[in-house]
């Protein structure tokens, strides 16, 4: 972003994370995390108990009939007892709790104030409850065939999101190891998945919000999903990170912008 007026001026309103300050707010921390803990048993209520079943009929929609239990001869039968395909959604949303519940609290130096708390903790809640509830309805779920496992959609969507979740995790967590060392303080990251991409983190965050849409509700959610994360952080996230950053590291960003030209998708955009 080039341009006169100062990130304080002008983008830090845009911007959720208090950039440079380092410390914890222990309120915003607490929200956050139960927020994103609570998620797998909600999407369980609705998996397996039929959480929104009454409103889904009372809309003209019909259910998705559940399918044989995973079997696994493991305590996994007794507590969860879901299909194949209803366990590996259910999966997901623990997958993604864990590792945002680990990047707040062993990554993220910043702190999570309590609206941000709320807000995004609530809006992944949301995307999870919404991949669940399009899963369980009939007329818009990925399962087109009963729920015969596998099926493509959760073939791609799976691969989509285990690719993704790893490459937001390993990326910033590249990044912490580096900046824990002294010898690096005000300097600029540019090496391991971030030498692919500037904001690969970003990109591995679509990726797997959009596998896991894909894997409940299918190829239109899942592109709808993508398009909206792709529209959010290449129109607000990165602009207004990059505002920061030129203004924090001058020509030592300038420099990994060129060495680095891919601001989001690693060799092509």
């Amino acid at each position: 972003m080039s341009s006169k007026k100062t990130y304080e001026s002008t983008s830090k309103s845009r911007d959720p994370i208090p950039r440079g300050v380092k410390q914890t707010d222990l309120l915003g921390t607490a929200l956050f995390f139960g927020l994103r803990a609570a998620d797998p048993f909600l999407q369980y209520q609705i998996l397996a108990n039929g959480l929104g079943s009454g409103l889904i009929t009372a809309l003209g929609g019909t259910l998705l009939p559940n399918g044989p239990p995973l079997v696994t001869n493991t305590l996994l039968d007794r507590y969860v007892g879901l299909s194949p395909y209803r366990t590996v959604l259910l999966a997901m949303s623990v997958g993604s709790m864990v590792k945002q519940n680990a990047h707040l609290t062993t990554i993220m130096q910043e702190p999570m104030l309590p609206l941000n708390a709320v807000v995004i903790g609530t809006l992944n809640g949301l995307f999870n409850s919404l991949n669940s509830l399009f899963f369980v309805i009939a007329q818009t779920s990925a399962s087109l065939n009963g729920e015969h496992f596998p099926q493509t959609p959760l073939i791609v969507g799976s691969a989509m999101y285990a690719t993704g979740i790893f490459l937001e995790w390993y990326s910033e967590a590249q990044r912490h190891a580096w900046k824990k060392d002294p010898a690096n303080k005000g300097k600029v990251y540019d090496a391991g998945l971030f030498g692919l991409s500037r904001h690969i983190n970003y990109f591995g965050y679509t990726l797997w919000r959009s596998g896991y849409a894909v894997a409940g509700g299918g190829w239109i959610w899942g592109s709808m999903v993508g398009a909206l994360f792709v529209w959010d952080f290449t129109g607000r996230s990165i602009p207004v990170l990059q505002h920061y950053l030129e203004e924090r590291y001058g020509e030592q960003y300038a420099d990994y912008m060129r060495a680095v030209p891919y601001k989001f998708i690693p060799f092509l955009w």
